[in-house]
C-alpha cells in the first residue's frame, strides 16, 4: 500500500464525499473506503492534512484532482456578488470534482434520476455485488463496477429485481448499446461539451440533469451546472432567480459562472443540504 499526504485546507474527505457527486464509498476506521471502477483507497482527514492509502497512488492523486489549484477557484467562489455563494464557498472549501471513471459515473446518474442518494447506493452496490469481481482492501472485501459487457448479459428482469424500478429498461438498453459499441465513453469524451451534453441526451433514459451530471462528474466538465431541487431552492431564495425551467436555469449559470461553474454548484449544493 502507497500513501500520499496532501497537506491543505481545500480537500476534506467528508465533504468531498458527501457532495452528491460520487456513490461507492463507505465509513471505515477514521475516513472512508472509497471504490473506483475495480480500485480502492482509504482516505481520511485530520486537520489540515488528508490521508489518501492505496496500491495505486498515481490513479487516486488524479481521481481526488490533487495536481490542481483549489484555492484559485475557491478565491473566484468567495469573490462572487451573492452573499449565499460566498458563505458556501468558505463552508465547503475541503470539496474537489473528482476524475471519475466515465462509464461508472455514466451508469450511476443514470440510476440516479428522481431517487434518493441512499437507494441508489443500495441499487450499485447491489449490481456491482451480483457482477463485479470481489477484491480486498485493508482487510474489507468490496467488488469492482462491472463493465458494459457483464451488464449487457443481463434481461431487464435482472435490473427490476436489482431495484432500478423504470429505471430497469434504460439499463438493460444502455449497456446493450455500450457493449456493441454503440455508446463509446471515450469517444463522447473527446466531444466538446455542448457537444457531449447533446449526445447523452440523444440516449434513452439521459435527460439535460443526466446530462449535466455526467458531464461534470464523469468527463470533469466545470462548465456543467447541474440543477435539482437543491440548486433550484437555492436560485430561488438565495440568488433571487426568476427563470422556472431547470434547463434554462442551469445554462443561465453555466454562462455567469463559466468553467467555475461545477465548482460553485458543488459548494452551494453541499452548503444548502448541510444548512
Amino acid at each position: 500500500m502507497e500513501k500520499i499526504f496532501y497537506k491543505s485546507e481545500y480537500f476534506d474527505a467528508k465533504q468531498t464525499l458527501f457532495c452528491g457527486q460520487v456513490f461507492r464509498f463507505r465509513p471505515f476506521k477514521e475516513g472512508y473506503l472509497v471504490f473506483s471502477a475495480d480500485k480502492a483507497c482509504y482516505i481520511e482527514t485530520k486537520g489540515d492534512v488528508t490521508t489518501v492509502e492505496s496500491e495505486d497512488a498515481d490513479y487516486f492523486e488524479n481521481y481526488f484532482d490533487l495536481a490542481a489549484d483549489y484555492s484559485e477557484i475557491n478565491r473566484f467562489a468567495l469573490s462572487s456578488e451573492y452573499p449565499f455563494i460566498r458563505k458556501a464557498a468558505e463552508y465547503a472549501k475541503g470539496i474537489r470534482i473528482l476524475n471519475q471513471n466515465a462509464e461508472e459515473a455514466f451508469y450511476s446518474f443514470v440510476i440516479s434520476q428522481n431517487n434518493m442518494i441512499p437507494r441508489i447506493k443500495a441499487i450499485i452496490e447491489r449490481t456491482c455485488v451480483s457482477l463485479g469481481e470481489e477484491r480486498e482492501i485493508m482487510g474489507e472485501e468490496y467488488y469492482s463496477f462491472p463493465e458494459s459487457r457483464k451488464l449487457a448479459l443481463c434481461d431487464e428482469d435482472f435490473f427490476v429485481k436489482a431495484g432500478y424500478g423504470y429505471r430497469a429498461a434504460y439499463m438493460s438498453e444502455l449497456s446493450k448499446a455500450a457493449s456493441e459499441r454503440r455508446i463509446d465513453f471515450a469517444a463522447l469524451g473527446k466531444l466538446p461539451t455542448k457537444e457531449l451534453k447533446k449526445a447523452l441526451c440523444s440516449l434513452k433514459g439521459v435527460g439535460p440533469k443526466v446530462a449535466d451530471c455526467v458531464s461534470l462528474f464523469g468527463y470533469h466538465r466545470t462548465d456543467s451546472f447541474p440543477v435539482d431541487t437543491w440548486i433550484e431552492k437555492v436560485y430561488r431564495e438565495d440568488m433571487n432567480g426568476t427563470l422556472t425551467d431547470r434547463k434554462k436555469i442551469s445554462l443561465s449559470l453555466s454562462e455567469e459562472f463559466g468553467d467555475k461553474s461545477g465548482y460553485v454548484q458543488q459548494y452551494v449544493f453541499y452548503y444548502k443540504r448541510e444548512n
